[in-house]
């Protein structure tokens, strides 16, 4: 890491979501709050797709993952969040803001490809009815996650390794609140050609690519929906996809906003709230949107909690 006007650096400041200290516990409980809901809601949704002999089938077994994904992609950025808001000292050390980029990129190429295969999900469900017990069994199931987990770990290595090699300048201040890739870039003293093509080769292998195959993935299922003789065949595939059309457009609205727009449009505060927007919002509203109009799910939840009840005798 030694290159002219360059440091080595130890440990780097993470400035927050807000430098106004009056605001400080305010934000604590509130993103404590969320945290928590996060947390009881992907957990209750893990354990009932898992115990109701219903919801074993490949969309629940997707959604399952996807739950699990969110508690760990929330988990890597909002404890540190939350103990910044507290705390005077709001530093991370070198090798925890690298471990934090690793798991933030690992479980968010996860995210992402996961998304892109429930989408194939549904196209193959409401496109192949016929065919789609024989081609998503178990085994071709596992096999699709864990080629998500896959991709990310090759994604997340690659950047991280190419991130933290590269020459950072005498500056070791974040303006953000978590080590995202775009924030530690600005501290390079490289070119900006070649944080141009590091920023490049995120957005395609982690954004661009799974959101193609969720494209190609619904436009076959609008042509299949408009095919449809009868409103009963459309209104099925509009509740088969629906749910998750919601969590891919939450997640990618905003994920999407905050690397494709130009860098010369860049603003901290504004680039905080996105962040925070598809970090956070997804997870605390999937449990949510698959519930609501999913009467399998809400059953299945229905009885979690009631067992949770009589456990504890209340």
């Amino acid at each position: 890491m030694m290159h002219e006007n360059s440091t080595t650096m130890t440990e780097f400041v993470l400035l927050g979501i807000s430098n106004q200290s009056e605001l400080q516990a305010l934000l604590f409980t509130v993103f404590l709050l969320i945290y928590l809901f996060i947390l009881v809601g992907n957990v209750l949704v893990c354990v009932a797709t898992g115990l109701h002999h219903t919801l074993h089938t490949p969309m629940y077994f997707f959604l399952q993952n996807l739950s699990f994904l969110d508690i760990c992609f929330t988990s890597v950025t909002i404890p540190q969040m939350l103990v910044n808001l507290i705390s005077e000292k709001k530093t991370i050390s070198f090798v925890g803001c690298a471990l934090q980029m690793f798991f933030y990129l690992l479980l968010g190429a996860a995210v992402c490809y996961l998304l892109a295969i429930m989408s194939y999900d549904r196209y193959l469900a409401i496109c192949h009815p016929l065919q789609y017990m024989r081609l998503m069994t178990r085994k071709a199931c596992l096999l699709l996650v864990s080629g998500c987990w896959a991709v990310g770990l090759f994604v997340s290595l690659g950047q991280t390794l190419l991130i933290f090699t590269l020459p950072f300048c005498s500056s070791e201040i974040i303006n953000h609140f978590f080590c995202d890739v775009l924030p530690l870039l600005r501290l390079h003293c490289t070119s900006p050609y070649i944080n141009d093509i590091e920023r490049i080769l995120t957005i395609f292998l982690v954004l661009v690519t799974p959101f193609l195959l969720i494209l190609v993935s619904y436009v076959l299922i609008i042509v299949a929906f408009w095919k449809a003789t009868t409103m009963d065949g459309r209104k099925k595939a509009l509740g088969t996809c629906s749910s998750h059309l919601v969590s891919v457009i939450l997640f990618y609205s905003t994920a999407m906003f905050t690397y494709l727009r130009p860098s010369s449009s860049y603003s901290p505060t504004v680039d905080k709230l996105l962040s925070l927007t598809y970090t956070v919002a997804p997870a605390f509203l999937n449990p949510v949107i698959y519930s609501l109009r999913n009467k399998q799910m809400k059953e299945a939840l229905g009885d979690v909690l009631a067992k949770c009840r009589s456990s504890i005798g209340i």
